[in-house]
């Protein structure tokens, strides 16, 4: 996948949701890729910052250098936030982790589509009983 196919992607995941507010989208383009970040809001006040920084890879390829999903309540407080931040070696998936409170837990490199299935699981339970 090209980096601009990748980045198209992550904007299509964001606009096709009408029940995410796009407060801010930012793409910058850097030397070997592109940084995109997004602060998105929900229908009960909580948002998430997202931010991922890839480069181009061998043949149209792409690379995920760092990512940070961050996810919380209206009031602040978080809920939770995925990122590969070198910070915990003695997790085994390191460098990905998950902070979720005070506690760091083992997490695998998630996307931005598989963080909203997360967030929706948690915003409309009724629905992921379905």
């Amino acid at each position: 996948m090209s980096i601009y196919s990748y980045l198209a992607r992550l904007e299509d995941t964001l606009r096709s949701r009408r029940d995410i507010t796009v407060e801010a989208l930012r793409l910058t383009l850097t030397t070997l890729g592109a940084v995109f970040e997004a602060n998105l809001r929900f229908h009960d006040g909580s948002w998430l910052h997202a931010v991922e920084e890839i480069e181009i890879a061998e043949r149209q390829g792409i690379r995920r250098i760092n990512y940070s999903f961050h996810y919380q309540r209206a009031d602040g407080t978080l809920i939770f936030r995925y990122d590969n931040s070198p910070h915990y070696p003695n997790l085994p998936t390191f460098p990905d982790h998950k902070h979720e409170g005070d506690a760091v837990r083992e997490a695998k490199a998630l996307d931005l589509a598989d963080v909203l299935r997360e967030i929706d699981a948690l915003i409309y339970p009724d629905a992921a009983k379905k």
